[in-house]
């Protein structure tokens, strides 16, 4: 009993190390994704979408707390990358663990699912897991900044409106697309594989036309967001949202399309209003469409379950020979019986 107890708890840390550094593998790989476009706000460089944020939320809300040091080695090695290790560093070090850390905890208090089945899902991503949670860590890490003089207090708001919304983007595009993913049946059926397809093919040269043209038609891409809601739910939609972001970034960092003529404050803003609202509207709308079909699926449901009750019902009303049981004749009145003496 002793060996087959000390190979359980072998086996439970084997699989709790590999969690553990695979999610510090992604972690870093997407930092290093998200640092290849970057702006430049006041001196400070940021990215406006930082995808790491995304990951370690949603390792959390599928894995659990326990995972939490996999995102600290993975900011670790992030950080690492960019600079030396300072005591300075640290207090990023610990903004980019302790605001996912938080954004879970939040999440898990209001009864957060993972499938997003519901709008109130959505609304909880949004404003706990990525606009609240995010507060953290833009705070700490531009606080630091300025503690050590590397960013000048005027400059404060600007970096750390930035610095925020770049953190909150890769909750909002990220994290719903690991959620669903990971709760997709595999493999996937491929019944619409045609209009997956061409919806693929329209949505990719759209975007790219949109975000290189000189005219500004970036809303042309939301009834390709609508499309992609209503036909294929949480994983089309977030799959297009992240595409057009992702495009729309190189199109900003490299001052083509829509972002040619502005400056570096008009091309933040305009980029992340843009990533902002495309997120949101894929989201939101899809966590409406998913639960009005799971309520008609239940009111379906229960209306099946109601006609087999009937039909239970009727049947066991009915005589068991399945016809009719003859009735009695009636005996004869009185007054029958003296009329036919």
């Amino acid at each position: 009993m002793a060996c087959v107890v000390g190979t359980d708890n072998l086996r439970r840390t084997g699989v709790f190390a590999l969690q553990v550094l695979a999610v510090a593998g992604c972690y870093y790989v997407a930092g290093r994704l998200g640092l290849l476009r970057n702006l430049t706000v006041e001196g400070a460089v940021f990215t406006p979408i930082w995808p790491p944020t995304g990951i370690a939320v949603a390792a959390l809300l599928i894995l659990g707390l326990r995972v939490w040091p996999g995102i600290a080695l993975g900011s670790l090695l992030v950080i690492m990358h960019l600079t030396s290790l300072r005591p300075d560093v640290l207090g990023n070090l610990v903004g980019n663990t302790v605001a996912p850390v938080c954004a879970y905890l939040m999440l898990r208090a209001v009864g957060f699912r993972t499938s997003l089945s519901r709008l109130r899902d959505g609304l909880a991503l949004v404003f706990l897991g990525a606009l609240g949670g995010m507060l953290i860590s833009a705070t700490v890490g531009v606080g630091m900044l300025v503690i050590t003089d590397r960013l000048h207090g005027h400059g404060f708001w600007a970096v750390w409106l930035a610095w925020w919304v770049g953190d909150a983007m890769g909750v909002l595009i990220v994290t719903p697309l690991l959620l669903s993913l990971h709760a997709a049946r595999w493999p996937p059926r491929l019944s619409r594989w045609q209009e997956a397809t061409a919806l693929a093919l329209v949505t990719c040269g759209a975007v790219l036309l949109v975000t290189h043209s000189g005219l500004s038609v970036l809303f042309l891409i939301y009834p390709l967001l609508i499309w992609t809601a209503l036909r294929f739910q949480l994983v089309g939609s977030m799959l297009c949202a992240l595409f057009a972001s992702v495009v729309a970034t190189v199109a900003a960092t490299d001052r083509v399309g829509p972002f040619a003529s502005l400056d570096r404050i008009e091309v933040m803003i305009k980029l992340q209003a843009f990533n902002g609202t495309m997120a949101l509207t894929a989201l939101l709308l899809s966590a409406v469409i998913t639960e009005q079909r799971n309520t008609r699926r239940s009111v379906e449901l229960a209306c099946q379950e109601l006609v087999e009750v009937l039909e239970h019902l009727t049947a066991g009303n009915a005589p068991r020979g399945g016809s009719p049981r003859p009735r009695p004749e009636a005996e004869d009145e009185p007054w029958q019986q003296e009329a036919g003496r």
